[in-house]
């Protein structure tokens, strides 16, 4: 039989860190062909945003070229970026989304 008699023993505890995602400000790009009426649409059905808050996004993308519809991970500043571009396209609008580094 073994004895563990003046033995010590250690135990080493490691902290697990866990990092948070990269995230992705999700913009949409003014075009000539797109309604105001549309943007605004895509803007509450995607990115639920209130009929105020759409219409100020709206303007910015009109008068400045691009706004900033949104902050996520990237997986799903992608999905809702791709839920745009098919919605456009479904209405017959070539409304462009990109993604940027926030």
């Amino acid at each position: 039989m073994a004895s563990n008699t003046g033995k010590t023993r250690t135990v080493v505890k490691t902290e697990k860190q866990v990092s948070t995602p990269s995230l992705f400000k999700v913009l949409m790009h003014n075009d000539d062909y797109t309604t105001m009426e549309f943007v605004i649409e895509v803007l509450q059905s995607i990115f639920h945003k209130s009929t105020a808050e759409a219409e100020k996004i709206m303007l910015t993308i009109h008068f400045q070229g691009f706004g900033h519809c949104g902050t996520f991970p990237y997986a799903i500043a992608e999905t809702k970026a791709d839920q745009v571009r098919r919605q456009a396209r479904k209405a017959g609008f070539p409304l462009r989304c990109s993604l940027e580094e926030a």
